[in-house]
């Protein structure tokens, strides 16, 4: 194995070894809105940054998904993001 190889694996067990900090939402602060659309499914995750220990953190606030309904996979790659963003919005 190189190098890069085994910096790319450590990496990558990192990542998947480490768990995800949900953040309790503060509804004074703003959120962003990630979403993702595919051809299986829909999914969601608010966001904020919130300053923990003195230092900014961004981090979700919760994860939401779905699967598309049989009607919903004949949509477009742009009516499949709209639909995430209008099904999470609500």
């Amino acid at each position: 194995m190189t190098v890069d190889r085994v910096k790319a694996l450590k990496s990558l067990r990192q990542a998947l070894t480490t768990a995800q900090l949900l953040l309790m939402p503060d509804f004074k602060l703003s959120f962003k809105l990630y979403i993702y659309a595919s051809g299986d499914g829909l999914g969601a995750a608010p966001h904020q940054v919130q300053i923990i220990n003195a230092k900014p953190v961004e981090g979700p606030s919760c994860f939401i998904s779905r699967k598309i309904k049989p009607t919903e996979n004949r949509y477009g790659a742009s009516q499949m993001e709209c639909l995430c963003l209008v099904w999470a919005l609500e």
